[in-house]
């Protein structure tokens, strides 16, 4: 069935198209336009003057809904899928967090097992396991019981367990860890530099073992520390001095300041920015307490000033935003343009996981993921493969 959206401000990767028009057949993009629509469609949806955006790609996810991937259900799958494509996400990468092993095989269990019953929900496009390999330090909110350094016999029976591991997030000081930057390179797995007290020096060097992007971008990571009185630069500063080097931002305005998501954006630039929600449970939820990890053995936490925060309030404990309101946040309080801001949350973090040959951009031959929004990016419409869900 051919379908169009008509009269729609249409969000290509780098110009809007005033007036145009988006046909697709059998979820497939078709023909992208300017001016009126002349085709020939079975349906055709009036974008009112309206946005019309490439579906947001999360991939960085832990949960929402009142669900954590780490429940290991198929219900906290499904369901935190459909809370994030009412917000306007199509695809995301489900994460993990640090646990047990026995833990981390009945989340990846549980995914398999809801793959093939998400129909209503965000597109799932692989597992990004964050943790357990983290510097205790910058632990943040990870549980410390679970943290430890990459052995290979672990490592390569997990690697060994499931096909659709794309990314692991680790500190890549640790011993061990560039080798297992090696083994996910040649597996195809993004090594993403996470949870980390690396200098300036051990970051380049993981940068050349395969670690290439950087998880939540100043949450739990090194920076400027002084040694005997000497200065030495961390993994922030690395992050910025090397070019091929990406990023994701946990775009909440809470995480980050406008100064800060304002500094990252002009020295790194949307084509090497993410913006993620690091959402856990609480997303789309309302304010109060909660759990950060499986429900039975998690952390509790409180949800309060649009964020986690642990029980003392000493830091922050997981977001709880959804990727409209990250693209609201770059716009609004950020000032960035909505196409660099859009574009961060569909091209970018396609390339950066090497799927932007059939997602992230509205372009002909192209999945079908498409957003009709507002001036203040609330969602009208979602469209997954070109079937509209419910928002």
């Amino acid at each position: 069935m051919k379908q169009a959206i008509i009269n729609g401000k249409i969000i290509l990767s780098d110009r809007i198209l005033n007036h145009g028009f988006v046909e697709w057949t059998d979820g497939k993009i078709t023909a992208v336009g300017a001016g009126d629509y002349e085709g020939e469609s079975t349906e055709v949806i009036d974008a009112k003057g309206e946005y019309v955006s490439p579906g947001f790609i999360d991939i960085h996810t832990h949960g929402a809904g009142g669900h954590d991937f780490m429940d290991c259900t198929v219900e906290a799958f499904l369901a935190s899928a459909e809370t994030h494509a009412r917000h306007g996400t199509t695809s995301i990468y489900p994460t993990t967090l640090a646990s047990t092993n026995e833990n981390l095989y009945e989340a990846i269990d549980a995914y398999e097992k809801a793959k093939p019953l998400n129909t209503k929900g965000a597109q799932f496009l692989g597992l990004h396991l964050e943790g357990p390999y983290f510097a205790y330090n910058q632990r943040g909110a990870q549980d410390p019981r679970y943290l430890r350094d990459p052995q290979p016999e672990e490592y390569n029976a997990i690697l060994a367990s499931n096909d659709d591991i794309c990314r692991m997030s680790l500190a890549p000081e640790l011993n061990g860890a560039l080798e297992l930057g090696r083994v996910l390179k040649s597996k195809g797995i993004l090594p993403s530099l996470a949870h980390t007290d690396a200098t300036f020096e051990e970051t380049v060097e993981a940068f050349n073992n395969g670690y290439t992007h950087v998880t939540h971008l100043y949450s739990c990571m090194s920076t400027v520390t002084r040694r005997n009185a000497f200065r030495i630069a961390g993994s922030i500063e690395a992050a910025y001095f090397l070019d091929g080097m990406t990023v994701e931002i946990i775009a909440d305005g809470v995480h980050l300041p406008k100064s800060l998501l304002q500094y990252i954006y002009k020295f790194k630039g949307a084509d090497k920015i993410a913006l993620v929600t690091d959402s856990m449970r609480g997303a789309g939820m309302p304010e109060g307490e909660s759990v950060l990890g499986a429900k039975t053995t998690g952390m509790k936490v409180i949800i309060e000033d649009g964020v986690a925060k642990l029980p003392d309030r000493t830091a922050f404990a997981g977001s709880v935003a959804t990727a409209d309101r990250c693209v609201r946040t770059m716009v609004q309080l950020a000032e960035v343009p909505l196409v660099d801001s859009v574009r961060m949350m569909t091209l970018t973090p396609a390339r950066i996981m090497g799927v932007d040959d059939r997602k992230g951009s509205l372009e002909q031959g192209k999945d079908a993921d498409i957003l009709i929004f507002s001036d203040n990016v609330d969602i009208r419409r979602v469209f997954i493969g070109g079937n509209q869900i419910a928002v």
